[in-house]
């Protein structure tokens, strides 16, 4: 039995995303509505927002939109659109605003100066989150930064039969916690306790994820400069110094003449600490040749 209880919350949990706030304060739209539009047929901003609003009656649904277009000015549409973002009520949960360097040379301009040239192109890809009742305001707000729009999408994913299957799940956890109350103490009854604590535990967390998701719309977005930008940066001439300092006749004379001095010195250091062994191999020599039988010339007498 209390596997049965096991699977069933986990099935809830993982398939229908569980029980949530009968006043979520979520509005609804069709169900798996998606969007899609670029610049040669731009929608109009009651159409953006009549889109991202719709409601439909006894419908609940999970708002999401991704929005991916060009823009003049990556760093100031950036700004912009947080603060937009901000004054709905919302908040930016990842921004990433880089610069793709395409290319840098340096051009030297006198003897001491020079010029780093890069050329580049920025990029953001950002998430940012708003009450479900602001998503087309925002969504319109955005529209009017672009110069073109790739891609756009809104989605409406209707969790009204998962929010009713958690409901009965929800009492069904109850009802099993206040019969296993009744049953006698052991170890059996601990353990499907602790069990039931675990399953409630999770179907709470889930409502509050459920919740915040319908209370809250996630707007994924991308957006670049269509052409390269040019930077200019003044520098220092590092090829002109190099040379400069690059070699010292009398600077580098003056320290080889120090470090042979030095490593004389370091030869006459090593000679003394091999004393002993000079000292056993002169002995040897020495004995070896006092041993050698002297052998006395001859001469040859020739009559």
């Amino acid at each position: 039995m209390k596997t049965t209880y096991l699977k069933l919350s986990l099935s809830a949990v993982i398939l229908l995303g569980i029980y949530s706030c009968k006043k979520g304060e979520a509005t609804a739209s069709e169900y798996e509505l998606s969007v899609n539009a670029d610049s040669a047929s731009v929608v109009a901003s009651d159409s953006i927002s009549s889109a991202a609003t719709m409601n439909v009656k006894d419908k609940q649904f999970i708002k999401t939109a991704d929005v991916n277009m060009e823009v003049k000015d990556v760093y100031e549409a950036t700004i912009s659109i947080e603060k937009s973002v901000q004054d709905l009520g919302g908040f930016v949960t990842h921004s990433n605003l880089h610069s793709n360097v395409i290319s840098e040379d340096i051009y030297n301009t006198s003897s001491e100066d020079a010029m780093l040239v890069k050329k580049y192109q920025t990029e953001n890809t950002m998430q940012v989150r708003v009450p479900t009742a602001k998503l087309g305001e925002l969504l319109t707000l955005i529209n009017t930064k672009k110069l073109f729009l790739n891609s756009r999408s809104i989605n409406a994913e209707d969790v009204t039969s998962g929010i009713k299957y958690a409901e009965l799940e929800g009492k069904r956890i109850k009802k099993t916690g206040e019969d296993l109350s009744q049953l006698k103490t052991n170890k059996d009854k601990v353990k499907m306790s602790d069990e039931n604590r675990s399953e409630e535990n999770l179907q709470q967390l889930a409502n509050m994820d459920v919740t915040d998701n319908l209370k809250y719309s996630t707007i994924d977005i991308y957006i670049k400069e269509p052409k390269v930008r040019i930077a200019e940066i003044a520098i220092t001439n590092t090829k002109n110094i190099d040379n400069k300092y690059k070699f010292n006749f009398i600077h580098d004379a003056k320290n080889a003449f120090v470090e042979g001095f030095y490593l004389i010195q370091k030869i006459a250091v090593g000679l003394i600490a091999i004393w002993p062994v000079l000292l056993i191999t002169a002995v040897i020599i020495y004995f070896i040749r006092k041993r050698k039988p002297f052998q006395k010339p001859t001469q040859n007498i020739s009559e």
